[in-house]
Order: C-alpha cells, then sequence, then structure tokens
C-alpha cells in the first residue's frame, strides 16, 4: 500500500507527532491553515468517510475524543476551534486515509475560510 499516512505510521516518513496512543497517531499539518493545525489518523488504514463500518465506530469516536483533548491541553477549547473531515476529491480528500483536522488559535468564518 502507497499511504502517505500509514508510512507515518510504520516511521517510514518523518511527522512532527503530538499525540499516539494504541490507535491513534496525532502530528502537525505540514502546511498550516491555522496557528494550530493537527492531523489525526487512525493506525487502522480506512481510505474514505465511506468506508467507515459499524465496528469502526468506537475508533472513529475516539479521533473526535483526541481532538478535544487535545483541543484543551493546547489551550483554545473554551474559545473555540474547527474540526473537518473531507470525503473523496470533491470534498477536499487528497490523502485517502480517513484523517480529521483540528485547527484552532484563531477566528473562523463560514463558509470555511
Amino acid at each position: 500500500m502507497d499511504c502517505l499516512f500509514c508510512k507515518i505510521i510504520k516511521r517510514e516518513i518523518p511527522a512532527d507527532i503530538v499525540f499516539e496512543d494504541e490507535h491513534v497517531l496525532a502530528f502537525n499539518d505540514i502546511n498550516p491553515q491555522a496557528p494550530t493545525h493537527i492531523l489525526i489518523i487512525p493506525k487502522q488504514h480506512i481510505a474514505t468517510l465511506n468506508d467507515i463500518e459499524e465496528a469502526d465506530l468506537a475508533l472513529v469516536g475516539r479521533l473526535q475524543f483526541t481532538a478535544a483533548r487535545l483541543a484543551q491541553e493546547r489551550g483554545f477549547a473554551d474559545d473555540g476551534y474547527r474540526v473537518v473531515m473531507n470525503c473523496n476529491d470533491q470534498g477536499g480528500q487528497t490523502v485517502y486515509h480517513i484523517h480529521m483536522h483540528l485547527m484552532g488559535g484563531r477566528r473562523f468564518t463560514w463558509p470555511a475560510g
């Protein structure tokens, strides 16, 4: 498999890792869109949101839990933050391994910007 995030998990490609447990890895985005921009990924390869199965629900919930914990640890949870998951090409997904963007440290507007 030629998945960028799987290679990061295997330490074949370096990343600035900020959190890791048995199921999840989180690292700073190399092209940040906010003062804090962390990618949170499952260690299990799941290509898109469309590929999540019922057996994966706890894992996907763990991504959300990790985002909230990292926002709290970095001091912007109470001010607010953005969590985004993209799906497929038209949804803006560029790496086909589900991942969550945690962005904080600035005011966000809607639509996304």
